[in-house]
C-alpha cells in the first residue's frame, strides 16, 4: 500500500504564503517582495470589477475600467460586450425611463461602437435589438441567451481574464497549485472509471465554469509559429483544444509559463471554501490561533511602489458594509463588501465539542496534560508565534456563509462556534502541537515519556511511530558517542519490536549500521524529523479525537495521482517546477522508511481514513512496471511521432503512445488505420 508521502514543511510555506498574499492573516513583517503588495493590490481591484458586472452594475465597472485599466475601454471588442450588457441591464429594470434611456445609450453609444468592434459586432447589434420585443422571462425568445443572467458572469470573467494578465495579478503560488492538481485528479479518476471518497470535496472546491479565454491583441493575429511540443503541453495541462493552446501560446507572445498561468487562473475555486480548509489547516499544524480575531477597521491597500502596476495609482478605502446584490448603482470602490468573520471549529471525530472529555484515553489524564501545559514554558513561546486569522474582509459577498464539515455536509456559519470553549479540548490541542514541535526538534525520548505518561496505550497501537522515535534516539546516542546508551535503547525496545514485526528488521539493521559512522551531523540532518512529527501529530491527534484537516487528505490524493497521470503519459510534467509541486513531492527518508508494508495502524496516520483503499481499486501499477512499460514503449516511440499522433488525432500522450505501439512506432501508419 503506497504511503503517498508529502513534504509538509513546503505545504506550509506554500499556505504561509498564500496567507499572506491574500491578506487573511495578520503579520507585522513587510511582504517578500513589493509585487505582492502590487499584486494583492490589483486582485482586488479586479476582485471589484467583477462582482459590479456580475450584479449587473455595469456603470460601476466602467467607472473602476477608466479610473485604472483604460486600455480595456480602448479595446473595442471589449466596450462594445460591455455596452451591450448595460443595454440589456437598462431594459431589465423595465421602468419607462429606463427604456427612454435605453434607447437613447442605443443611438449614441452601442451603434457606434458595433460598427468598428469586429466583424460580427454589427450583426450582433442588430440581434440585441429584439431585446425591445421579447421579455426576459421567455426562455424560447431568440434573445433568451442576451437576457440569461449567466451573460453577465461571461463578461465579467472575460474582463477579469485580460486584467489578471495585463497586471500579472495572478493567484498565489498555492491557489495555481492546487486548481492544477485537482484538475489532474479529475481527469485521472474519470479516464480510471473511478470514485474516491475524497472527490466529492474536490468537485465542490474545483467549480465547473471557467473564465472566458482573454483576447489576444488584433496586432497578433498574424500567422506565428510555436513550438509542437508547447502547444501539446499546454493543451493537455489545462484541457484546451490544439487551437484554444495556440490562442493562448498567442496571446502570451510565446510565453509558455505565462500562457499556463493565464489558463490555470481562469479555473475557478470556491473561495469561501477554500479560505475555511486554508484556516483549518492553518490552525492544526499550529500556524494561526484557533480562535477568530476580526478587525474593525476598514481596509486599506495602499498605492503599489512607483513601477509595479503604475496604472493602479490610488489606493482603496473598503467600506466594511454590506453590499447587497441588486442593480441599485452603487460606487466602484466605496461598496468593497467585507467578509465576516467565519470560524472554523476544530474538527473532532464523532463528537461534539462539549463532550470532548470522553474522546480521550481516560478522563483522569486532564489534570495531567493542564499540568504538562503549565510546566512547559517553550510552549507558551510557540503560541506567541501563531498569527491572528482575519478572514477575507473585502469579499463578504462571495461568500455563501456555509461551513464544510467531514461528511460533506453542509452547516449554516451562524452554527459554528466562535473558537474552542472547552478547556479540556484547548489542552488536548496544545498537547498534541506541542509533541509535534518536540519530534521535530529530534527531543524522541521526551516525547515518548510524555505520550506514555498521557496514554500508556498509544504506542502499543502505534508500534511503527515507536520505533521511528526509538531510532531517533539511538542515531542521537551514537552522534554524541554515547555507544551503550544507544545500544540499551536498541536493546530494550528497536530489537523487541522488529522482533514483532518482521517489516522493522530491515530499517534495525540499517540503523545499526550507523555504529560504523557516527557522524552527529550526518545523522542529525539526515533524519526526516519533520515527516515523524507530522504523523505522530495526527496519529496522537485522532487518538485525542482531533480530526486532520481535510486540505491534507486533498494534497495526499491529489499530489498521489498528479505521479499516476504522468506515468500514464510517459513523460515528466513541465509545469510541476513553477508550481513548486515537485518540492511538495519531496520526501528524503535515508533512515527512517515509511513501512508502508506494515500492518500496523501507521497506515492510518500516513494516507488518511477517505484514501486507504486507493490501491486496491485504482489498478494502477507499481513505480517498477510502469518505469518498465515506459522505457519499453518509449524505445519505439519517437517523440516527433508522439507528438504527430498528437496533432493529427487529438488524442491525449498516453493514446498516442499506446497506438503507435502497436505499429512499430509508424505516425503515418497510425493516422492511416485510423482514417481508413
Amino acid at each position: 500500500m503506497d504511503s503517498w508521502p508529502v513534504n509538509w514543511e513546503a505545504l506550509d510555506a506554500l499556505i504561509i504564503d498564500f496567507a499572506k498574499s491574500e491578506n487573511l492573516i495578520e503579520d507585522s513583517s513587510p511582504p517578500s517582495s513589493p509585487s505582492l503588495t502590487s499584486s494583492y493590490h490589483s486582485r482586488l481591484i479586479i476582485r471589484q470589477i467583477r462582482w459590479s458586472l456580475e450584479v449587473g452594475n455595469i456603470d460601476a465597472a466602467i467607472d473602476i475600467l477608466r479610473a485604472h485599466a483604460p486600455f480595456v475601454l480602448e479595446d473595442h471588442r471589449l466596450l462594445f460586450r460591455l455596452q451591450k450588457l448595460k443595454f440589456i441591464e437598462l431594459l431589465r429594470k423595465g421602468t419607462r425611463d429606463d427604456r427612454i434611456f435605453a434607447i437613447d445609450y442605443l443611438r449614441k453609444s452601442l451603434a457606434p461602437c458595433a460598427l468598428n468592434a469586429y466583424p460580427e459586432a454589427y450583426e450582433e447589434f442588430k440581434h440585441v435589438l429584439l431585446a425591445f420585443i421579447y421579455d426576459k422571462d421567455d426562455q424560447t425568445s431568440p434573445v433568451a441567451n442576451e437576457w440569461a443572467e449567466k451573460r453577465r458572469y461571461e463578461i465579467a470573467g472575460l474582463v477579469s481574464s485580460v486584467l489578471r494578465a495585463h497586471f500579472h495579478a495572478y493567484n498565489p503560488i498555492f491557489s495555481m497549485a492546487l486548481r492544477y492538481l485537482m484538475s489532474i485528479h479529475k481527469g485521472f479518476c474519470l479516464r480510471q472509471g473511478l470514485v474516491l471518497p475524497i472527490s466529492n470535496l474536490t468537485e465542490r472546491l474545483l467549480l465547473e465554469e471557467r473564465d472566458f479565454p482573454a483576447l489576444p491583441p488584433e496586432s497578433l493575429y498574424e500567422a506565428q509559429v510555436f513550438d509542437e511540443v508547447d502547444i501539446q503541453a499546454l493543451a493537455h495541462a489545462v484541457e484546451l483544444t490544439r487551437q484554444g493552446a495556440i490562442d493562448s501560446l498567442r496571446f502570451a507572445k510565446g510565453d509558455l509559463f505565462q500562457a499556463f498561468q493565464n489558463e490555470i487562473c481562469r479555473m475557478r475555486l470556491d473561495d469561501a471554501m477554500l479560505d475555511e480548509l486554508v484556516r483549518e489547516y492553518c490552525v492544526y499544524r499550529g500556524i494561526v490561533e484557533p480562535g477568530m480575531q476580526t478587525s474593525s477597521e476598514p481596509l486599506k491597500v495602499n498605492p503599489p511602489e512607483s513601477g509595479c502596476c503604475s496604472s493602479l495609482d490610488s489606493s482603496i478605502d473598503v467600506d466594511h458594509s454590506t453590499a447587497k446584490h441588486s442593480n441599485s448603482e452603487t460606487s466602484a470602490l466605496t461598496d468593497l463588501s467585507s467578509m465576516q468573520g467565519i470560524d472554523v471549529e476544530l474538527r473532532f471525530a464523532s463528537e461534539p465539542t462539549n463532550n470532548l472529555e470522553d474522546c480521550s484515553p481516560s478522563g483522569s489524564h486532564q489534570s495531567e496534560i493542564s499540568s504538562l501545559l503549565r510546566n512547559r514554558s517553550k510552549g507558551a513561546g510557540e503560541r506567541s508565534k501563531r498569527k491572528r486569522w482575519r478572514g477575507r474582509h473585502d469579499d463578504l459577498d462571495f461568500i455563501s456563509g456555509v461551513h464544510f464539515n467531514r461528511d460533506g455536509k453542509q452547516e449554516v456559519s451562524a452554527t459554528i462556534s466562535k473558537g474552542v470553549e472547552c478547556t479540556s479540548a484547548e489542552d488536548k490541542y496544545e498537547i498534541v502541537l506541542q509533541m509535534k514541535e518536540l519530534a521535530s526538534r529530534g527531543m524522541a525520548a521526551e516525547v515518548v515519556e510524555e505520550i506514555s505518561t498521557l496514554d500508556p496505550d498509544f504506542f502499543v497501537q502505534n508500534p511503527v511511530l515507536l520505533f521511528q522515535l526509538k531510532q531517533v534516539e539511538f542515531l542521537k546516542l551514537v552522534g554524541l558517542g554515547d555507544h551503550s546508551g544507544a545500544l540499551r535503547v536498541a536493546c530494550s525496545h528497536l530489537g523487541p519490536l522488529a522482533a514483532r514485526d518482521p517489516n522493522l528488521l530491515k530499517p534495525l539493521k540499517e540503523t545499526l549500521l550507523s555504529l560504523l559512522r557516527p557522524n552527529e551531523e550526518a545523522l542529525v540532518t539526515g533524519l526526516p524529523l519533520h515527516a515523524l512529527a507530522t504523523s505522530l501529530q495526527v496519529a496522537f491527534g485522532k487518538r485525542l479525537g482531533i480530526e486532520e484537516p481535510q486540505l491534507m487528505r486533498i494534497m495526499r490524493a491529489t499530489l498521489h495521482t498528479h505521479s499516476e497521470w504522468f506515468k500514464l503519459q510517459m513523460c515528466k510534467d513541465r509545469f510541476e517546477s513553477l508550481l513548486r509541486i515537485d518540492s511538495l513531492k519531496e520526501n528524503n527518508t535515508p533512515v527512517l522508511t515509511s513501512l508502508a508494508t506494515s500492518k500496523s495502524n501507521i497506515d492510518s496516520c500516513t494516507l488518511g481514513s477517505s484514501q486507504a483503499t486507493i490501491s486496491s481499486t485504482t489498478g494502477v501499477s507499481d513505480d517498477s512496471s510502469s518505469t518498465n512499460q515506459a522505457s519499453s514503449q518509449d524505445a519505439i516511440c519517437d517523440e516527433n511521432a508522439i507528438l504527430k499522433v498528437m496533432e493529427f488525432l487529438a488524442l491525449p500522450r498516453a493514446d498516442a503512445i499506446h497506438l503507435l505501439a502497436q505499429y512499430n512506432g509508424n505516425a503515418e501508419t497510425v493516422i492511416q488505420q485510423i482514417f481508413a
